[in-house]
């Protein structure tokens, strides 16, 4: 069997994040609690398609990610654009995305580089709250294990009522919110719903092979 191999770690708020190869596969963890794996890709992937799904691809759009990890939401959005459209990835974690430039980057690294990708180093609370009205027309969330403060506490506003407010005013009009989750969670759901988006719950596997879905994937249209 081969030897699980650490290839780099980071503090991160007081807690030990670290990436990790085994047999050619990658992992991302936060004190030994696995967050991403690069072999359950195939949620990640539908994120990013579903994200876009509306997107018209005549006009110049604007996609807002929140969390890069291994990079396969970027990677099912860019699959799934046009090259009108302008990716940014909101990442405050700077070791993520060092790692994705140089031990990831023949995973999805190299996607960095794409002429239609911006990269933000910071918190994508932030970046939502500064925007201007009506400027991206799709905001993908993937930044903890789903709508609750895992990989910090200042995430726990993105999930508030105030907070999927600031999400709408930062969407055009025929805007899309996105969030991944690991389970569901029928508050947030309902949170959506007064913010008078139109919300669907869709069912996602872990990985392509899988026999029944284990993940949910929060869809919310204004």
């Amino acid at each position: 069997m081969k030897p699980r191999i650490k290839l780099a770690e980071s503090t991160f708020t007081g807690d030990i994040l670290s990436l990790t190869e085994h047999d050619g596969s990658y992992s991302i963890s936060l004190d030994g609690k696995e967050l991403m794996h690069s072999r359950a890709n195939a949620s990640e992937l539908l994120l990013g398609s579903l994200g876009v799904a509306r997107l018209n691809n005549e006009t110049s759009g604007r996609v807002l990610i929140g969390g890069l990890g291994l990079g396969f939401t970027l990677k099912g959005v860019l699959e799934s654009v046009e090259d009108k459209t302008i990716i940014e990835v909101a990442e405050m974690i700077p070791e993520v995305i060092e790692w994705n430039r140089t031990y990831l980057k023949n995973l999805n690294g190299s996607l960095l580089d794409h002429p239609q990708v911006e990269i933000r180093l910071m918190d994508v609370t932030r970046l939502i709250q500064e925007a201007k009205p009506h400027t991206y027309d799709a905001i993908l969330l993937d930044v903890d294990n789903g709508p609750n403060a895992m990989v910090s506490d200042t995430n726990a506003s993105l999930y508030s009522k105030n907070g999927i407010r600031s999400i709408c005013r930062a969407l055009k009009n025929d805007g899309r919110l996105v969030v991944w989750s690991a389970g569901s969670d029928h508050g947030f759901e309902k949170r959506m719903g007064h913010a008078e988006l139109k919300v669907e719950t869709v069912r996602a596997k872990a990985h392509a092979g899988a026999k029944s879905p284990s993940h949910f994937i929060f869809l919310g249209d204004l």
